[in-house]
């Protein structure tokens, strides 16, 4: 069992917790043929997700910390850290390598060459089974029975890659109608896995300051991200700080 040990910001309760410990309880939950839906909340989810939080607060949604951003806020609001950083690029990895078995997984969301992509460095870097995918764009537009191509690969994991809040309120529209028992939110972990999309060296990771590198790549569209939504995420996290939801 995982210790529920929450630490609340901005009404979200952020489970505190480690990539080990998570792994086990989600693995555990799969084994036992319960749903689970992870989410990795930093700032930005903080705020483009604050109008679904009702809808996340249900006992098979996981909301975890990514990003120093997270820990700043708690250590202001709750005088502590959490635990770990846990964030998609890693911990999905890190979960598909301890299931001691390959998984079937199912992609949706990016553009189709990004997928192809992704899905090959799934197969042949993390030795798990591709059971299908569908892009982001034309192909979830036009795949009105997306759900039952899903289950019909007989998919294990589902991993949506659609930025925030648009791959949070697909997994919570659809997750109850999946037979996947792993559902998750992951952002730009297809890119970086095909790619098309760098990750900071080690020692930038290590001083928590990967945010910056990637402000660097891509400033134009990060840059409101790291400036204004900030802001409005501090205000948010004070605003609501003595509310659990």
């Amino acid at each position: 069992m995982i210790d529920k040990n929450y630490l609340f910001l901005a009404g979200f309760p952020v489970l505190n917790t480690t990539d080990d410990a998570l792994t086990d309880y989600i693995s555990r939950r799969m084994d036992t043929s319960k749903k689970s839906v992870l989410f990795f909340a930093n700032t930005n989810f903080i705020v483009q997700c604050r109008p679904i939080l009702k809808r996340m607060c249900n006992e098979d949604v996981v909301i975890v910390n990514d990003g120093v951003g997270m820990d700043i806020a708690s250590l202001l609001l709750h005088q502590r850290k959490f635990k770990s950083n846990l964030n998609g690029t890693d911990f999905t990895p890190h979960l598909l390598e301890q299931s001691g078995k390959a998984l079937r997984v199912f992609l949706l969301g990016c553009q189709h060459e990004v997928l192809n992509k992704a899905a090959y460095f799934l197969v042949h870097q993390l030795g798990q089974v591709v059971v299908g995918s569908c892009d982001g764009y034309d192909g979830i537009r036009k795949m009105d029975n997306l759900v039952d191509v899903i289950n019909e690969s007989r998919a294990d994991i589902v991993l949506v890659a659609m930025g925030n809040p648009k791959q949070e309120e697909w997994i919570l529209d659809h997750y109850k109608q999946l037979n996947a028992k792993f559902i998750s939110g992951v952002g730009a972990l297809f890119d970086f896995w095909a790619g098309d999309k760098p990750r900071a060296p080690d020692y930038i990771r290590k001083i928590r300051m990967e945010w910056f590198y990637r402000l660097c790549i891509e400033p134009k569209r990060l840059f409101k991200r790291y400036t204004y939504d900030i802001i409005i995420f501090l205000i948010f996290c004070i605003k609501y700080r003595n509310k659990n939801a």
